[in-house]
C-alpha cells in the first residue's frame, strides 16, 4: 500500500491526494471513485478540466494504493489489455439488456422503451437500478475498482459453449452490488464506449502530470519548486511518457515503470523491442508535386511507390518466433502463414532479431503484377491455412526499425534503408523492397507518379533521407508526405447520392436521426443500390433540419 509520507507533507493547490480521497492508505480503490470522476468529466467539454480531474484521481491512487494504478488507467482508457492482444470489450446490446432485466426485475419492454428515450443503455441501467428497493437481508458489497477491472477482463475472455450465460452471470453479479452512477459505467464499459469524450492521449497526459506531482516517495514535488521549473518538467515528462508508450504500447509495461523508475528514466526501461508492435509513423497528404518540392527544398529525399495493400510490421524475435502486426497494431500473424514461412529465406546471415515495416500486397505470380487491395481483403482474417490460400501476397519492405537487439528509430531513413538492403535479400515473387527513386525535379516526380499508378499503386510516399529523418512512431509527420492521384489539384470528385434510410441517433444525437444510408440509382436494374453509411460531417443544425 501507499501512504508512507511524512505526516506534515505539504501540498500545493486546493486538492489533497490523501485527505480528499474516499478511501484509506493501503485499502483497495473503490470503483465508485473512478465513476464519480467519469460523472464530472461527462459534465464538461473542457480538456484541461478533464485532465485535472483524472490527474487528481491518479495522484490519490499513487499516494494511497499504487498497486491499483494499472487497473485505474486501464478503466480510464476503457480497455482490458494491450491493443495487440486482441482482447476486446464490446458486449452486444441484447446480452446487456438481458443482464439488466435479470438484475432489476424490470420487463424487457420498459427497458426497450427507455433505451429509445435515453439513447444510452448505461443510463437505462442506472435508472432502473436506482428505482429498485434493496431487500432487507442482502446488503450490497462495495464494488472495488481492481475487482471490476478483473471482471471486465474475464468477461472479455469468455468463449465457447456456455460463454453467454457465464457473461450474463458475471455482469449480474456486478450490477447487483452497484450503487449510484456505477451501473451506468459498468454497462458503458462493457459496451466498449464510455461516451464521456475521454481519449487515450488525455489519459496519458493526466498520468504524466500525476506522476510528475506525486511519486511513491514524494507527495507533491511542486512544493518549493518555481512554476516555470514545474511547467518545463511536466512538459518533458509528457514527452517521455508518450514516447515510451509509442515504442512499447503496453500499459502493463509502462504504468509499473512510471511507479518504479519515474518519468525521467522511463525511456531507459520502456523501449522498442521485438514482439511489441510500435505505433506506425504516418504521412501527411499533399495536394500536388509543387507542395512536395516547397516542403523539401534543398533536402535529399526519396519517392517510394505507395502500395495498395495492408501495413505489415514484421517482427523476428531472438527465439525465431515471427509476428505480423497491422497498422492498428492488431496481431495478424495467423492471417499470413505464407509470410511466416518465407521470411527466413529473406534474412542474410547474422540477423537474429528485427522489426521491419512493409506493405503486404496481393500479387498475381503468373502475371508478376500487383493486385488491388480489394483482392487482399477477401483473405480470411485469421487462422489461414496455407493450402486454402487463393490470394497470394508479396511483402514490400520499406523501413527497418530494429536490428539485432538495437533500436534504429533515432537513425535517419538513409541509414535505416542502407541496413535494410544490407541485411535482407529478395525472395522471388514473395519478398521485395519498395520501389524508390531519389527524384528532385517536378518532371521526375510526375513521371514517377504516373509509373506508380500504372504499376497498380496508389501514388507515392515522399520522405526526407537525412535531415529530420528519424522514425517518429504515431506522429503524422511533415517529413513523410503522401502524393496520391486522387489528392492532386483539379482531380477531386464529389458523389451525388440519395439518402434512403436512417438510424436513430444515440448519445448527443438522441431524438434525431444520427446517420444515413446513401444509395445511387442503377438504371439497368431500375433500383437504388446502397453505397455507404454516412454519420460524420453534419452540424447539429443540419441534423435538426433533416
Amino acid at each position: 500500500g501507499g501512504g508512507s509520507y511524512p505526516a506534515d507533507a505539504k501540498v500545493k493547490g486546493s486538492f489533497h491526494p490523501i485527505k480528499d480521497a474516499t478511501w484509506n492508505a493501503g485499502a483497495p480503490v473503490p470503483y465508485r471513485a473512478i465513476c464519480d470522476v467519469f460523472e464530472k468529466i461527462e459534465a464538461t467539454t473542457k480538456r484541461l478540466e478533464i485532465q485535472e480531474m483524472l490527474c487528481n484521481l491518479f495522484r490519490s491512487v499513487i499516494a494511497l494504493t499504487p498497486d491499483d494504478l494499472l487497473a485505474t488507467v486501464y478503466l480510464a482508457c476503457n480497455s482490458v489489455a494491450p491493443g495487440f492482444e486482441n482482447v476486446e470489450l464490446g458486449i452486444g446490446e441484447a446480452l446487456l439488456k438481458k443482464a439488466i432485466v435479470q438484475t432489476t426485475g424490470t420487463d424487457l419492454k420498459f427497458i426497450q422503451k427507455s433505451y429509445v428515450d435515453l439513447g444510452d443503455l448505461g443510463s437505462v441501467a442506472m435508472h432502473y437500478k436506482g428505482k429498485q428497493k434493496s431487500l432487507m437481508f442482502s446488503k450490497p458489497k462495495k464494488l472495488m475498482l481492481k475487482q471490476v477491472f478483473q471482471n471486465f477482463k474475464t468477461i472479455a475472455n469468455f468463449s465457447g459453449g456456455k460463454s453467454q450465460d457465464k457473461k450474463i452471470g458475471a455482469i449480474k453479479k456486478m450490477l447487483v452490488d452497484s450503487m449510484g452512477p456505477e451501473p451506468k459505467y459498468i454497462i458503458r464499459g462493457l459496451q466498449g464506449k464510455l461516451r464521456i469524450g475521454l481519449a487515450e492521449q488525455t489519459v496519458l497526459v493526466a498520468l504524466a502530470q500525476a506522476g510528475t506531482i506525486t511519486t511513491t516517495a514524494c507527495l507533491d514535488t511542486r512544493v518549493g519548486m518555481g512554476s516555470d521549473a514545474y511547467d518545463a518538467l511536466v512538459a518533458q515528462n509528457e514527452i517521455n511518457l508518450k514516447q515510451a508508450f509509442s515504442e512499447l504500447p503496453s500499459l502493463d509495461r509502462v504504468v509499473p515503470a512510471v511507479l518504479s523508475e519515474g518519468l525521467a528514466r522511463i525511456n531507459e526501461v520502456c523501449q522498442l523491442c521485438a514482439g511489441y508492435p510500435v505505433k506506425p509513423m504516418l504521412a501527411k497528404p499533399t495536394t500536388g508535386v509543387s507542395e512536395v518540392l516547397d516542403r523539401f527544398e534543398g533536402l535529399e529525399f526519396t519517392c517510394e511507390f505507395k502500395y495498395d495493400g495492408e501495413r505489415g510490421q514484421v517482427h523476428l524475435l531472438e527465439d525465431g518466433t515471427i509476428k505480423v502486426f497491422s497498422r492498428n497494431m492488431e496481431e495478424n500473424t495467423s492471417k499470413y502463414p505464407d509470410i511466416i514461412a518465407m521470411l527466413p529465406k529473406a534474412l542474410k546471415p547474422g540477423v537474429s532479431s528485427c522489426i521491419m515495416d512493409s506493405e503486404v500486397v496481393a500479387y498475381d505470380r503468373e502475371l508478376k503484377k500487383l493486385m488491388p487491395f480489394q483482392s487482399l481483403s477477401t483473405r480470411s482474417k485469421k487462422d489461414t491455412k496455407t493450402e486454402d490460400i487463393k490470394i497470394q501476397v508479396i511483402m514490400c519492405a520499406f523501413d527497418l526499425l530494429y536490428l539485432n537487439g538495437e533500436s534504429l528509430l533515432k537513425r535517419p531513413l538513409g541509414e535505416r534503408r542502407k541496413l535494410l538492403l544490407e541485411n535482407f535479400q529478395e525472395v522471388e515473387n514473395k519478398f521485395t523492397f519498395a520501389v524508390g527513386n531519389d527524384a528532385t525535379t517536378t518532371e521526375e516526380i510526375e513521371g514517377f507518379l504516373e509509373e506508380s499508378i500504372k504499376g497498380n499503386c496508389e501514388g507515392l510516399m515522399v520522405k526526407t533521407l537525412y535531415k529530420d529523418a528519424t522514425y517518429e512512431p504515431s506522429k503524422r509527420s511533415l517529413n513523410w508526405l503522401k502524393l496520391k492521384k486522387d489528392y492532386l489539384e483539379g482531380m477531386g470528385d464529389t458523389l451525388d447520392l440519395v439518402p434512403i434510410a436512417a438510424w436513430l441517433g444515440k448519445g448527443k444525437r438522441t431524438g434525431r436521426y444520427g446517420a444515413y444510408l446513401c444509395a445511387c440509382y442503377n438504371p439497368d436494374e431500375e433500383e437504388y443500390q446502397t453505397v455507404c453509411k454516412i454519420g460524420t460531417g453534419f452540424s447539429d443544425e443540419n441534423l435538426e433540419t433533416f
